[in-house]
């Protein structure tokens, strides 16, 4: 089917700002910047709003390892987490209006109480708080490695936002 005349296009993007905090409040390191939207949430997302498959109500936020993000990448092939801290991933807990195209947790950051040196090399969103079963929907990578440990606080703010231009 050849079509005429403008095409209205939909991009979706996310947008990832992490903050470290060291025990004394003070920042240590941020790294901000787009991230990958995966063929996965991708899929999720349209399948979602536009083919009646189950809205996944919660999200979470993961720290990821080692490796560039690629649009294959799924929670079970590609990614890998690190855990430098106690419990399962942190709830993305989202603060959207309606009207604005975006979806974040800038009110409410994932906040990561880290209890271990470690390097992190970038974050990520997931509808599971653990395991590989559920769906990647994004992920980025930080413009370089980050070093975190004990007592430090991790700060993770996650955006997806939707334009059609």
């Amino acid at each position: 089917m050849k079509l005429k005349g403008n095409l209205e296009t939909l991009k979706i993007r996310g947008f990832v700002m992490a903050e470290c905090y060291g025990p004394d409040g003070q920042l240590k390191w941020r790294d901000e910047g787009e991230n990958l939207i995966v063929d996965e949430g991708l899929n999720f997302i349209i399948d979602t709003a536009l083919s009646g498959d189950t809205q996944d109500t919660t999200y979470f936020v993961g720290l990821k390892d080692t490796g560039t993000v690629l649009a294959t990448w799924t929670l079970a092939t590609g990614l890998t987490e690190i855990n430098p801290y106690a419990g399962n991933r942190i709830a993305w807990t989202e603060d959207n209006t309606a009207s604005d195209e975006s979806v974040s947790n800038a009110a409410s950051p994932a906040s990561f109480s880290i209890n271990a040196t470690d390097t992190v090399f970038g974050a990520f969103l997931a509808t599971v708080n653990t395991g590989t079963a559920g769906t990647l929907i994004g992920a980025k990578d930080f413009a370089a490695s980050q070093a975190v440990n004990n007592g430090d606080t991790l700060n993770v703010t996650y955006t997806i936002n939707a334009s059609s231009s």
